[in-house]
């Protein structure tokens, strides 16, 4: 009898899944989402915006590191009041100035004190029914440093990274930023996996956007994993300044660009080069799927030196060998 049940369930599904594709699969497996060309179609949130803390006591004195744990540094007063104007600018951003009736936003955090007393000052910009939900992301953490940090002696391995290059320095009992690379593209499998499931309460008559309150060198790390950036590219950004923040704004075609929020002077004061910045300006506007194509500068950084092909389609090289 269940089997009888469950068989008629399967057909009205099928039935009605048929009459509606975008209610479940043509398979008529729609609830176990098995079919790929009929699972919900993946709503995009409209911007992702990566903010840093706030000024904590170790912005203002390295010695707080001594004594206080990293993950227990607290906020400066300062640093609270900059968070609340942050707010402010971040919720202006995502309501278009007030002309956009129908947004929403969902919050990542970083475990740490000084992110979720940054979200909090945020959060008083928000009238509640915005928010739609808010998630403490462990892979979303500062870089590890150690343990206790002696001052004297972390500025002695600081000048070391400078020297040895900040993407693979790693810091003794610590992480280096190529760790750290590794749990944001983790957490970026994490973060698709929630888009696609519709976890963030994604709504057709509303545009949800995602705010990630983190820390400088993640928030880097995040922009060159999602951006496809070199690490020579990652080598040449300035950090973020305490509650500054970076729009990745959805465009026309499908793909996410820093050139539609930002100007081209903001992109070049962040370190961008020419090729980094020619390339967030063709993402604001360009066809997905023809980047190879279309923005062959990437290409030409690692077989600029290879020869075009001539008309009987051999390159240079087989020419020559060949004669």
């Amino acid at each position: 009898m269940d089997k009888l049940v469950a068989s008629e369930e399967l057909i009205e599904w099928r039935k009605s899944a048929y009459k509606d594709p975008g209610k479940g699969l043509c398979c008529g497996e729609a609830k176990l989402n098995r079919c790929s060309c009929c699972r919900p179609v993946r709503s995009l949130p409209k911007r992702i915006i990566l903010v840093r803390h706030g000024e904590s006591q170790g912005n203002l004195d390295m010695s707080a590191y001594t004594t206080t744990p990293d993950y227990k540094i607290p906020l400066t007063p300062w640093g609270t009041e900059q968070a609340r104007a942050a707010g402010e600018r971040i919720c202006g951003v995502v309501s278009d100035g007030g002309r956009d009736a129908n947004w929403k936003v969902h919050f990542y955090v970083s475990p740490y004190v000084r992110t979720r007393s940054t979200l909090r000052e945020i959060g008083y910009a928000f009238p509640r029914g915005r928010i739609i939900g808010v998630r403490e992301e462990c892979r979303v953490r500062e870089q590890d440093f150690g343990n206790f940090q002696v001052e004297e002696r972390m500025k002695a391995i600081k000048e070391s990274r400078e020297r040895f290059g900040r993407f693979f320095f790693r810091f003794p009992d610590g992480e280096s930023a190529a760790d750290v690379f590794d749990r944001v593209a983790s957490f970026m499998e994490s973060l698709w996996r929630d888009i696609d499931m519709r976890r963030l309460d994604q709504d057709e008559n509303s545009e949800t956007n995602l705010v990630i309150v983190s820390h400088g060198l993640t928030s880097r790390v995040f922009l060159m994993k999602w951006f496809k950036w070199t690490v020579e590219q990652f080598e040449r950004l300035n950090n973020l300044g305490n509650c500054e923040f970076r729009v990745m704004q959805l465009g026309p075609s499908g793909d996410y660009s820093l050139a539609i929020h930002h100007t081209k002077e903001e992109l070049e004061s962040w370190g961008l080069s020419a090729e980094m910045i020619v390339d967030q300006q063709w993402r604001a506007t360009a066809n997905r799927g023809a980047w190879n194509v279309d923005f062959a500068p990437y290409l030409y950084s690692f077989f600029g030196h290879l020869k075009d092909e001539d008309e009987n389609g051999l390159a240079g090289n087989e020419q020559s060998i060949i004669a």
